[in-house]
């Protein structure tokens, strides 16, 4: 049985999302209730706050990037869980302007497709009844999409919270709770985001706090009671092709950044995944027939990986006769060289020739399609992949062989086009600075 389930979603970015999102898993799960959680769009940072705050994977919906079987494939893992609860990304009807394979990637095309509706955090700081134009402008905008009611966030008295409430009666939204100001519970963040999860010492005490705040102002059992689109059974998951039997996996605090999805579909598909730590120097598994690099934060441990010479020896071995893919993060550290924001250059593996700064920074941030010139490891060459990129650092060099044409969304190409080099005992290292979702449909 999979369960009915809420869109958590907002007007734009910076509301609130996940301060809700966090505090109703946490408090949930307090109270015993088995909350599945996913995250609509393609970041990859929320999944494992949700994990850690319901005690159950979290994974991504993308309606731009997946299409409607892999989604359906996806939402079993609900199964055995009392609710779902989906947090949105950017505003609600937020996406690209040309559609994909289901959508735009809207978090409204997810709360439609699977019937969830939407509990609308509303940021009413500086405002009073004119925040229910807002909320009126919502509930119509879309008719599949249905308004379960507001969070009001950052309210900054009882009188406040009187006025926005006589707003949102005159155009009949129901308040399912008001949060007052409180900088205490707000999520420490860096350049691509939240800072990680696991990167948070005292995350057992956030969660604590944002289910103690959350409990104290929203209407949880009415929040509750507005949850649809449970459905008898789920469509079996879309298979994975792993990149190998055996996979090396870089994961630490540099290498944090990859889908969910993607791990429990190469587990599911009989890989066996081989976590080992660039940053404490550790080479990846001899067993291994592929290595892997996630994404993540390398420019903020460049030096630490310069100075890990067994890993970046082990990993040049391995690429002799083995394949070594890299993504964004994973990719730089691949490289020659990367610049650090206060322009010290620090050596990477030199498994391609990329150098890569932080001292200028620049934002690359969008939906990307792919069409392989050669394969890399888990998809031939000519597949047509589909990711998302984000991430602020200049290319100075990237003049190896280029292993993709790349676009965005709108099909203008990329000049970022990832690399390819090969060698004389068999192998090669491949990366890209977009993180892959899914084979094109």
């Amino acid at each position: 049985m999979i369960p009915p389930g809420l869109m958590i979603s907002a007007p734009a970015s910076g509301t609130g999302k996940t301060t809700l999102m966090l505090g109703l898993l946490a408090a949930l799960r307090a109270q015993g209730v088995t909350v599945q959680p996913f995250k609509s769009g393609p970041d990859y940072i929320d999944p494992a706050f949700h994990t850690a705050a319901s005690g159950r994977a979290s994974f991504n919906l993308d309606s731009w990037s997946m299409n409607r079987a892999r989604i359906d494939g996806l939402i079993g893992n609900a199964e055995g869980a009392e609710l779902i609860l989906g947090e949105g990304s950017m505003g609600l009807f937020d996406g690209v302007a040309i559609p994909g394979a289901c959508g735009n990637g809207a978090s409204a095309d997810i709360a439609a497709m699977m019937g969830w509706p939407v509990v609308l955090v509303l940021d009413v700081s500086g405002a009073a009844q004119s925040v229910a134009a807002t909320a009126l402008g919502f509930k119509t905008m879309r008719p599949d999409v249905t308004l379960a009611g507001v969070v009001l966030n950052r309210v900054a008295s009882p009188r406040h919270e009187t006025l926005v409430r006589v707003g949102m009666e005159q155009v009949g939204v129901k308040v399912l709770g008001a949060l007052p100001r409180r900088k205490e519970v707000e999520m420490p963040e860096r350049h691509l985001g939240l800072v990680q999860a696991g990167e948070q010492e005292n995350m057992p005490q956030i969660l604590a706090e944002a289910a103690a705040f959350v409990a104290a102002h929203v209407d949880i059992d009415a929040l509750r009671a507005a949850a649809m689109g449970g459905v008898e059974s789920h469509v079996a998951p879309a298979i994975i092709t792993p990149p190998g039997q055996r996979i090396a996996l870089a994961q630490d605090r540099a290498f944090a950044f990859v889908y969910p999805h993607l791990l429990a579909g190469w587990r599911a598909a009989g890989a066996e995944v081989l976590p080992f730590s660039p940053l404490a120097d550790e080479k990846p598994d001899d067993s291994a027939d592929v290595c892997w690099l996630a994404g993540g934060y390398p420019e903020l441990h460049a030096g630490t990986l310069a100075a890990a010479t067994v890993f970046r020896k082990g990993l040049r071995d391995f690429a002799q006769t083995r394949p070594v893919h890299g993504e964004c993060g994973g990719y730089m550290a691949m490289g020659a060289g990367i610049v650090d924001a206060d322009g010290v250059r620090h050596e990477m593996a030199g498994l391609l020739r990329l150098e890569t700064s932080f001292a200028k920074r620049k934002m690359h941030l969008g939906y990307r399609k792919a069409d392989l010139n050669v394969g890399i490891p888990g998809y031939d060459a000519k597949a047509r992949l589909r990711g998302h990129e984000f991430h602020y650092a200049s290319i100075l060099e990237e003049p190896d062989a280029p292993l993709a044409h790349i676009t965005d969304s709108n099909d203008v190409t990329v000049a970022e086009t990832g690399s390819l080099r090969r060698f004389e005992g068999g192998g090669q290292a491949s990366g890209t600075f977009f993180h892959l979702i899914a084979e094109a449909p």
